[in-house]
C-alpha cells in the first residue's frame, strides 16, 4: 500500500514539494527559492535549470523528510508558473534561453503588431485569450526568431517549446516525454480550446512550426516514469495542471459559479462555469479549468499581475518592513484620515485593462504619509484589483447576480486577517480561507492521486474541502463607495 502523492509546486519564485496522505493532510514539505532575474525594464527570466534543481531537491527533502522512499509515492503531480517559456535541445536538453516569465513584457511590440493587423478577434475566439505579452505563444516566436539558427532547428523538429510542467516532466522523464496538459497548452495562444487541439493557423501566424510542441493529455493521466536514478526507483507521474487551476481543483470548485482567488506573486480568480466557454464581454480570459477523461471543464479568470509582489517591493526596494507579515500590523494602525492609493502596474496592469505599458503610481501622499498608509495602500491595492476582476466576472457570468458568492482565497497573502477583511469588506463578499493553505499542490496531488486510485472522484473530494476562517463584510456602504471612486480615479488618472 503507498502511503502518499507527492506533488511538485513550481512557483514564480520558489518551488515547494509537498507530501499528501489520503485524507489531503500533509505529511512533509520542503521549499527552495530561486533567483530571479532583470535584464531590462520589463523582462523577467528564471535559469532553465535552477527550476529542475529545486524541483529535484525539494522532492527529495520531502521524501526524506517523511522518511518515504520510491514505493511509498503513489504518483507524482506537477503544477507550475503558467505562460513561462522555455525552449530546449531535443538532443542534449540545452536550453536555448533562459525562460522567459509571464511577467515579461519585452513581446508587446510583437502583439500591437497582430493586434493592428486584426488578429485579436481570431486568437480570443479559438484561444480565448487576448493578444498580450503575458502568453506563451509570443515568447516562443521571440525566441526563434531572435535566432535565425534556432528558427532552423525548430523548423528541423530538433527543438523542444515548454511551459515549465513541460520541462519538468522531460527531466523526470530522463528526456523520454514530451507532454503537456491542456490546462497548460490553453495559456499559450497556440491552443483551439473549443477543439481541444493545436491550431495551424495560430502556428502560422507566430511563426512556430508544430514539431516543437509538447502531446497535450487530460489533467489527470498516465504522463510517464520518473528515470529511476532519480528516486531509487521509477514513480508515475499522473497529474500536471497550470498553478491557478490547481488551485480551483484544490478549493474544491467543481460546480459551476464556485469561484477562488489565489494571491501569490499575482492574483488570479477563476469562476468555473462549468462545460460551455463563456465568451467574456469585459476583457476576462476564458480557460480551461480542467480536462478529466477527455471531458473539458471551462472557467473565467482575472489575471492581476501584482499582489503578493507589492508586499515584496515594500520590503526588498523600499525596505519599509522587515518581514512580509508586519504589512498587516502596520495596515491596522494606519490614519483613516488618509486616502493613499498605490495602483502597482509595475509591469503593466492585467484584467480588466490589459496595458502592458502602464507602470505604477501613488496617489494622495500627504507630508504625513509613512510606512503605515503604505503598507495599507499595498495590501487595498490587491483587494481593489479583486473588486474589479469580480465586477467583470459578474457581468460575465448570466448565472446570478453574483451577490451570494464566496470566494475561496488562498496563497501567501491570505495569512493576513487584515487583509482578508478588508478584501471582505472592500468586495462586499463572504471570503472563506481553507484549512489547508496549499491548495495549488493539493490539486496537483489529486490529479495525480485520482488517476491513481488514491484519491475519490470529484463529488466526493469536495467533501474533505475544510474551512479555517470565514471573513463577512464588516464595513459600512458609504466607506466602501468613497474607497472604491478613490481607487478608480487612481487607475484612471494612470492611464490618462
Amino acid at each position: 500500500m503507498t502511503s502518499y502523492v507527492l506533488a511538485i509546486d513550481q512557483g514564480t519564485t520558489s518551488t515547494r514539494a509537498i507530501l499528501f496522505r489520503a485524507d489531503t493532510s500533509i505529511a512533509s514539505f520542503a521549499q527552495r527559492e530561486f533567483p530571479q532575474h532583470f535584464p531590462a525594464d520589463g523582462e523577467v527570466e528564471h535559469e532553465p535549470e535552477d527550476l529542475w534543481s529545486t524541483a529535484l531537491e525539494t522532492a527529495r527533502s520531502a521524501m526524506r523528510n517523511a522518511g518515504a522512499s520510491a514505493k511509498d509515492i503513489a504518483a507524482i503531480g506537477i503544477t507550475n508558473q503558467r505562460e513561462t517559456t522555455i525552449v530546449w535541445h531535443r538532443t542534449t536538453g540545452r536550453p536555448v534561453h533562459r525562460a522567459i516569465v509571464w511577467q515579461d513584457r519585452r513581446t508587446a511590440g510583437l502583439c500591437a503588431r497582430l493586434r493592428a493587423d486584426g488578429h485579436e478577434a481570431t486568437f480570443a475566439a479559438k484561444t480565448g485569450l487576448l493578444l498580450d505579452p503575458y502568453f506563451s505563444g509570443t515568447k516562443v516566436a521571440w525566441l526563434l526568431q531572435k535566432d535565425a539558427a534556432n528558427a532552423a532547428l525548430a523548423a528541423r523538429g530538433e527543438l523542444a517549446f515548454g511551459t515549465v510542467d513541460s520541462y519538468l516532466l522531460w527531466r523526470l522523464t530522463g528526456g523520454k516525454v514530451h507532454a503537456t496538459d491542456a490546462t497548460n497548452a490553453s495559456r499559450t495562444l497556440l491552443f483551439d480550446i473549443h477543439r481541444g487541439q493545436w491550431d495551424d493557423d495560430l502556428l502560422a501566424l507566430l511563426g512556430v512550426p508544430k514539431s516543437v510542441l509538447p502531446d497535450v493529455h487530460d489533467s489527470s493521466a498516465a504522463f510517464g516514469v520518473t528515470d529511476p536514478d532519480l528516486f531509487g526507483a521509477a514513480i508515475p507521474i499522473y497529474g500536471i495542471a497550470g498553478d491557478q487551476q490547481a488551485a480551483l481543483i484544490g478549493q474544491a470548485c467543481f460546480k459551476p459559479g464556485m469561484i477562488k482567488s489565489t494571491y501569490g506573486t499575482g492574483c488570479f480568480a477563476l469562476i468555473n462555469t462549468g462545460e460551455k466557454p463563456v465568451a467574456s464581454k469585459n476583457r476576462l480570459l476564458t480557460t480551461i479549468a480542467y480536462q478529466l477523461e477527455g471531458k473539458r471543464t471551462y472557467a473565467l479568470e482575472g489575471s492581476i499581475f501584482v499582489a503578493g509582489a507589492a508586499v515584496q517591493w515594500l520590503r526588498d526596494s523600499m525596505h519599509l518592513v522587515q518581514r512580509a507579515e508586519d504589512t498587516g500590523p502596520l495596515a491596522a494602525a494606519a490614519d483613516p484620515t488618509q486616502e493613499v492609493y498605490l495602483v502597482p502596474a509595475f509591469v503593466g496592469l492585467g484584467a480588466p485593462y490589459w496595458r502592458p505599458d502602464a507602470r505604477g503610481a501613488l496617489f494622495g501622499l500627504t507630508r504625513a504619509t509613512g510606512p503605515r498608509e503604505m503598507a495599507q495602500a499595498a495590501l487595498e491595492s490587491v483587494c481593489f484589483q479583486t473588486v474589479d476582476l469580480l465586477t467583470a466576472m459578474n457581468a460575465d457570468w448570466s448565472e446570478g447576480d453574483g451577490a451570494d458568492r464566496i470566494l475561496r482565497v488562498d496563497g501567501g497573502m491570505v495569512a493576513s486577517d487584515w487583509t482578508m477583511q478588508r478584501l471582505a469588506d472592500l468586495t462586499g463578499s463572504i471570503v472563506d480561507r481553507p484549512r489547508i493553505n496549499e491548495t495549488t499542490a493539493l490539486g496537483a496531488a489529486y490529479l495525480a492521486g485520482l488517476h491513481a486510485g488514491f484519491f475519490p472522484e470529484p463529488d466526493r473530494f469536495d467533501r474533505l474541502w475544510q474551512r479555517d476562517k470565514r471573513f463577512t463584510p464588516q464595513m459600512d456602504a458609504a466607506s466602501r463607495e468613497r474607497k472604491l471612486k478613490g481607487w478608480a480615479s487612481a487607475v484612471r488618472r494612470l492611464l490618462a
